[in-house]
């Protein structure tokens, strides 16, 4: 380093202390002591011994393309998933797998358990496939569950497609968000769970309900069997 800027290291390392400051703070407080020294050598010196910030990288964002719901033309053309969670009466966690038709608002399934990790998940599928026949593709949210190695290669081996939704975007996923608003009030918030038997029972009870005798104004105020009939 040249002589003529000992002094400007000198200085600049004195107005820095043991903290980090950026370039324009450090040629402001240095020309507070020594107005002589010029703007320019300050920033030289400053960046050539290493007293630069680490430059913040600039966050990458991608550029995931809308997924609207949109009502299917028949049924089995598309399945909607979602979880729910609740506990019993002790405190105990239970989950929901909430399964739905959107082009009737059919409840394919809803499975309670305590646990539902990506293996009981696909279980579960299988089970509501072989009842109602295999879905053309499932749209569900970006969980842990669904983005698994097991959920990918399952969809994979039935050739189902999968059709996720944006993270932060519920809206996407419209039609099970509805049916889980109705399934928290009239299920979930309506009973007390004293064990996981009694809230399959009851979740049983709930799903034939909403099937056969509920009314959708969507569905010009047919219930989801009626309209699929």
């Amino acid at each position: 380093m040249p002589l003529k800027d000992a002094l400007v290291k000198e200085v600049i390392q004195e107005v820095m202390g043991t903290s980090r400051k950026g370039r324009k703070k450090v040629i402001c407080l240095v020309q507070r002591k020594h107005p002589q020294i010029g703007a320019s050598k300050i920033r030289r010196v400053y960046e050539q011994n290493g007293f630069s910030l680490m430059k913040k990288l600039k966050r990458r964002l991608r550029n995931h393309p809308k997924n609207p719901a949109v009502v299917p033309l028949q049924a089995n053309e598309e399945w909607a998933m979602d979880f729910m969670c609740d506990s019993l009466a002790c405190g105990r966690q239970i989950r929901s797998l909430n399964i739905i038709d959107p082009y009737n608002r059919e409840c394919k399934g809803m499975y309670i358990r305590h646990n539902l990790p990506a293996v009981r998940v696909i279980e579960l599928l299988e089970q509501a496939v072989e009842k109602y026949g295999k879905p053309a593709t499932i749209r569900t949210d970006n969980g842990p569950e669904f983005i698994s190695k097991a959920f990918q290669l399952w969809l994979h081996h039935n050739q189902i497609g999968w059709n996720k939704i944006r993270k932060g975007k519920p809206q996407e996923n419209c039609f099970i968000e509805r049916f889980n608003k109705t399934a928290r009030e009239d299920l979930f918030d309506a009973n007390l769970f004293f064990s996981l038997e009694q809230a399959e029972q009851k979740a049983i009870i709930f799903q034939q309900e909403y099937n056969y005798l509920r009314p959708h104004e969507s569905l010009n105020d047919l219930t989801p069997i009626e309209y699929a009939a």
